[in-house]
């Protein structure tokens, strides 16, 4: 069975931040609340991590799994941006919304798409999230936490509890997340694609 957090949205406790991150970077699998649900979460470079969430989500090789940043300025260490890319994403973030970008080299090999060569990346808008990132000093490879056949993603902590409980490593809860999902944008081409209409507003993205 999972490892119980229960933290102060606003003000979580360091000391289980601190908990938290060590069991991360010892190689363990967590949910954590973002403001868009649930996701799933592990260190980077985590293979066994990366197939545990397809094993959970039935995912493809060919999903996008994202790369959970506290900052804006960690996103040039892994992912490509021109001028325009840069300002788009800058303006949008922090938010609702996941950016599938080509991935630099220091990008994870194991969470890139295996024939584009791109990642996503998100910065939340959610303290206990943010939170856990800057403990930990460096992104987490993610997923949003959305069961088999579902549209949304879990929102409250004793429910992904039930759902995935024996599943994963430690739950994270400090009361109900946003309930949609993010807005996934893909500019990694000429133009941006919207990929799934989600809680940000696409409109800035479409021609």
């Amino acid at each position: 069975m999972a490892r119980y957090f229960d933290v102060h949205p606003k003000d979580p406790q360091p000391r289980a931040l601190a908990q938290l991150a060590e069991m991360v970077a010892a190689g363990a699998l967590v949910a954590y609340p973002t403001d868009s649900g649930y996701a799933l979460g592990c260190h980077l470079g985590n293979r066994e991590g990366l197939d545990r969430i397809r094993t959970i989500r039935q995912l493809t090789d060919r999903h996008h799994f994202t790369l959970v940043c506290s900052e804006f300025a960690q996103l040039g260490q892994y992912v490509e941006m021109n001028n325009d890319v840069f300002r788009a994403v800058k303006a949008a973030t922090p938010g609702p919304y996941t950016f599938i970008l080509s991935a630099t080299k220091e990008a994870p090999k194991a969470m890139l798409h295996p024939k584009k060569k791109t990642v996503g990346v998100r910065l939340p808008d959610h303290q206990a999230a943010l939170a856990l990132l800057r403990t930990m000093g460096e992104p987490l490879m993610s997923s949003t936490l959305m069961l088999p056949g579902a549209e949304e993603p879990l929102t409250e902590g004793w429910v992904v509890d039930s759902e995935v409980g024996a599943l994963v490593d430690a739950i994270v809860d400090c009361g109900v997340c946003g309930a949609d999902p993010t807005t996934v944008v893909d500019l990694s081409g000429e133009e941006p694609q919207i990929l799934r209409y989600g809680a940000g507003d696409a409109s800035p993205f479409e021609s």
